[in-house]
Parts: C-alpha cells; structure tokens; sequence
C-alpha cells in the first residue's frame, strides 16, 4: 500500500455514533480518508458507514477489557496501516464528591482516561510503522493521536471534579506523549471543546440567551478542529477558541477563577452521554 497517497489515509474514530465523533467521521469521509468507526451502538454506526459509502464498523464497549486488541486486529486485518487515531470517546457523569465518591471518580477515569491509554497503547505499533514506511518510501504523510479532552481539563467546577481529573490525566498525558512520539514519526495534539449542542446536551438555555450562545459550539467545528490538531500538526485547540482565556487565567489568577467557578461565573464542557 502507498501510505503517501491521499486516498489511502486511514482514520480510527472512537465513539463515532453519533455527536463529535460522527461529525468527524463525516468530516474525515469528505477529505478521502477511509474510516474506522468504533462505538456501541451498531446500528449507528452501520448506518453511517453506508451514508459514506463505506467504512469499518467495530461495535463495542472501548472500556472492554478485548476492545483494544479488537480495533488493532481490525485496522490491520482490513486496512495494514493507520495515519488518524482519533480518541474521542467519553461521557460525565455530574455529581459533588461527597455525593458521589470514589465510584464516580473511577467510571470517570475508566473511559475517559484508561480507554483512550489503552486504544492507544494497541494501536501505537501500527501508527509508528506506517510513520516508518512513509519515511522509507520517501513520502511524508503526517501520523497522528488526536486526544479529545475538556476546557474542563484546565478549568474544574463544582459538581464536575471527577470529570475535570479525567480530563486533567488526558491532557498531561498527551503532552508527554508528544515529545515521546515525535522521534517516531507521530504526533499527538489535543482538543479542548466548551460546550457543544449534541444529542445529550441541547444547550437550550445557554442558546436562548444572546449573551451565552456564543460559548455553544457545533460538532462540526470541532471536527475541523481536530483536523487541525492531528494532519494540521496543531498542538491543542480549544472550541471556541475564546474558552483558552480561561485557561490563561487558571494560571495567572488562580483564586479568582476559583472564585468565579465557585459562583457559576465560568463554564467548562460535560458531555453526559456516551457515544
């Protein structure tokens, strides 16, 4: 196979039945890449691998103990290379600490957190070896982890902690995944999402309202964003990119932020449904 060539880009998308993680697939499909659908729903998944005219379906659980081992045996099986994994897969669940324990944190940090570690953990050989047999080839696609994360990975507010850890994990992994993945062909970027109007968060408050609407995003957008973040070498992106000045501040104002969050003044992203 030509890994140079536009037409045999391959893509995994985790939890691509629906939200951002369809709209990335759709995304992907028009670019020409050929697609690797991971969700649990396959019914949804087979529907839009027929929409875009065709595409691997892998139906499961990513939190699974065989998931991983699956998706690699299939990208391989079927494809012999991969240049996209899009970890994208994830849920929250809301609820103070002293509600909600231990178990909360642990649902959080066990799909948010330990799948994405452990897809990428199966599917790293595969993504090095294509980065290695582009450069031999005297090609040079770029190989690339897309991790999304949170604005919640830099800003935590109340009642979502547990999904804030998980999301805080996820981005200081990528970043040391970046500098040790470079030296093999990969790079790994990261996307930071605000609010997004998908199917389990209608937003119709915030988008009622002139003064908020602007802070809900479309997962259309973030898809281009992670466009951006894994073949566009991009390091991170945050969606609407405004949402980085809070982050910012978490830096250089550390108790006013915790100020404001404390009062409801900031908003960080919860996605409460699980592609």
């Amino acid at each position: 196979m030509e890994t140079g060539s536009t037409d045999s880009r391959v893509a995994v998308v985790t939890g691509a039945s629906a939200g951002i993680g369809e709209a990335t697939a759709r995304r992907l499909a028009r670019d020409g890449w050929r697609l690797v659908l991971v969700a649990r729903r396959e019914d949804r998944l087979t529907a839009l691998a027929s929409e875009l005219g065709g595409a691997t379906v892998v139906a499961l659980d990513v939190t699974a103990g065989h998931a991983p081992r699956r998706v690699a045996d299939a990208v391989r099986g079927e494809h012999g290379a991969l240049h996209l994994l899009v970890n994208n897969a994830g849920a929250a669940w809301r609820g103070t600490f002293a509600d909600t324990g231990w178990e909360n944190v642990r649902r959080h940090m066990e799909l948010n957190f330990d799948a994405p570690v452990r897809m990428t953990e199966a599917l790293l050989p595969l993504l090095r070896e294509t980065a290695a047999a582009g450069k031999h080839a005297g090609v040079s696609p770029r190989i690339s982890i897309v991790n999304v994360a949170s604005t919640a990975a830099r800003v935590a507010r109340p009642a979502s902690g547990a999904y804030s850890a998980s999301k805080f994990a996820l981005a200081g992994w990528s970043d040391a995944l970046y500098a040790e993945e470079r030296p093999h062909g990969v790079h790994v970027g990261l996307v930071l999402p605000g609010f997004v109007l998908t199917e389990g968060f209608p937003a119709t408050e915030l988008r009622a309202k002139a003064a908020t609407r602007w802070i809900v995003s479309r997962p259309e957008v973030v898809a281009g964003a992670i466009v951006e973040a894994g073949p566009g070498g991009k390091a991170e992106r945050y969606v609407p990119r405004p949402y980085g000045l809070a982050a910012a501040l978490r830096i250089l104002a550390p108790a006013l932020v915790r100020r404001a969050t404390a009062g409801g003044a900031l908003t960080t992203a919860t996605r409460p449904t699980r592609p």
